[in-house]
């Protein structure tokens, strides 16, 4: 019986960053689930984050994502970081800047590994180093009047 690091499909792939991006256009979930396709992969992890109608307890009446010109290079640079770590075989992340509304695609990224678990570990460490790593910042408005500024996503 052969190990699972004799099959070329148990190790990452060549190039696994498929899909990194700022976008101040609407987000594709099926363009990030398209990016991540791979037959060695046997599971495939994605995440989608939505603008939510309320923050803390207070009613969001408007939200506009900002970032620094070095954000897709951060987020290129946490990638690789995830790539390193897991048997990726692709790897797609893309984040909306402008202004959005409640129900808006803020974040959408997708990891895939040969197996299930590596892929739901590098997903969730893939969208947690992003929302604490990559300079992106929102700007929420309040229904009572009242406005603040979150760091990353």
């Amino acid at each position: 019986m052969a190990s699972t690091n004799d099959h070329p499909g148990e190790q990452g792939a060549q190039d696994p960053v498929k899909l990194i991006g700022i976008r101040d256009t609407a987000l594709s979930v099926d363009e990030v689930f398209r990016a991540v396709g791979d037959d060695a992969a046997g599971g495939t992890a994605l995440f989608v984050g939505t603008v939510r109608n309320h923050d803390g307890g207070a009613d969001v009446a408007e939200l506009g994502y900002s970032c620094h010109p070095s954000a897709e290079a951060e987020m290129r640079r946490i990638a690789e970081k995830v790539v390193a770590e897991f048997p990726v075989r692709a790897l797609a992340a893309v984040h909306r800047v402008g202004d959005l509304r409640v129900g808006d695609l803020a974040v959408v990224v997708a990891v895939s590994c040969p197996h299930r678990g590596e892929a739901f570990e590098a997903c969730r460490k893939l969208i947690d180093d992003l929302k604490h790593e990559v300079p992106i910042w929102k700007h929420q408005k309040f229904s009572d009047g009242t406005e603040e500024w979150v760091g990353a996503c």
